[in-house]
């Protein structure tokens, strides 16, 4: 039987202005049962995709558990606001964000969240607010540094044909990433450390069209692609603070991941307790190319930590 799925929208108070933040639940929500499967909130990379690509995540709801996704700010099915700068986009607007549809949902009782890519970033930042009710982290294909994350990206893109990373150079010194060609470049790279299923499941290629619908995050936080980054975002990090993580944390990753083992290594070293499984066959969507050992590891993860 399938479970129930419910759409809607939560309103997201800016000061002054209200925005929705779209959302998805599959199964029944019940944080507050204390024998039942508390629920996963699931977010989603970029920043600047959509939760189309993470859709597969619902297979944890077949055995009683709630999953939510829900689009962030500015992305997919939420409020737009294409006008809006960098001084607007901010890692703690993401956060608030995140605990107002914790609060909205009713999920204080208890809730899991898996953070995937950039989603990791913001599970990070979440977990560091010390909120009531979270039993655990999931961070997927993720890194506590983004300069590190580019660092690695770049040590990954010296490996490809040196026509293709010459077209990349030729772009990005020239101003000129937003040419076909550029995009095409990119795509070389994305077949190997993003997602190696050819062709791409439909809701990738979703995400990715989320994305040219309306730019403004991906561009104003990361910049033109996953190694060209020159946004707001590129100095994030959380490496001093990682040890004040104190929930029971996961970490999953694809053996060619952009979100390559070095930047596991800093994670599982500094979150103390925490566990790391890695998916021999996978790049950065392993949810997706290993899809059945995914939701088994991560499945077992959350039922050991529901309570």
């Amino acid at each position: 039987m399938s479970e129930e799925v419910r759409e809607g929208t939560v309103p997201f108070d800016l000061g002054g202005e209200v925005a929705e933040t779209w959302f998805r639940v599959t199964g029944e929500l019940r944080p507050n049962d204390p024998d039942g499967q508390v629920p996963l909130v699931v977010l989603h990379g970029g920043p600047g995709a959509t939760h189309d690509y993470l859709l597969s995540m619902v297979d944890l709801a077949r055995d009683g558990r709630a999953v939510v996704h829900y689009d962030q700010l500015g992305n997919g099915r939420s409020t737009h606001f294409p006008d809006r700068g960098a001084e607007f986009w901010t890692v703690e607007l993401f956060v608030r964000e995140l605990h107002n549809l914790v609060d909205a949902l009713g999920l204080r009782g208890g809730h899991h969240v898996l953070g995937q890519s950039w989603g990791g970033f913001l599970a990070q930042e979440y977990a560091l607010t010390q909120p009531s009710g979270l039993r655990s982290l999931v961070l997927a294909d993720t890194a506590a540094s983004f300069p590190d994350f580019v660092a690695e990206a770049n040590r990954l893109r010296a490996d490809l044909p040196p026509d293709v990373e010459a077209t990349l150079r030729r772009h990005e010194e020239a101003g000129t990433t937003d040419d076909p060609a550029y995009a095409e470049a990119c795509q070389v790279f994305y077949a190997r450390h993003l997602c190696r299923l050819d062709p791409w499941p439909a809701e990738v290629l979703e995400s990715f069209a989320w994305i040219e619908r309306d730019p403004t995050v991906y561009h104003t936080m990361n910049g033109p692609s996953e190694f060209h980054v020159i946004g707001s975002i590129k100095e994030w990090q959380s490496k001093d603070r990682l040890a004040s993580i104190d929930v029971p944390t996961l970490l999953v990753s694809g053996r060619f991941d952009e979100a390559t083992p070095a930047l596991q290594e800093v994670l599982r070293s500094g979150i103390e307790g925490s566990e790391w499984v890695v998916f021999d066959e996978s790049s950065h969507t392993p949810h997706l190319e290993e899809r059945e050992r995914y939701m088994r590891v991560v499945g077992d993860w959350l039922d050991r930590h529901d309570r």
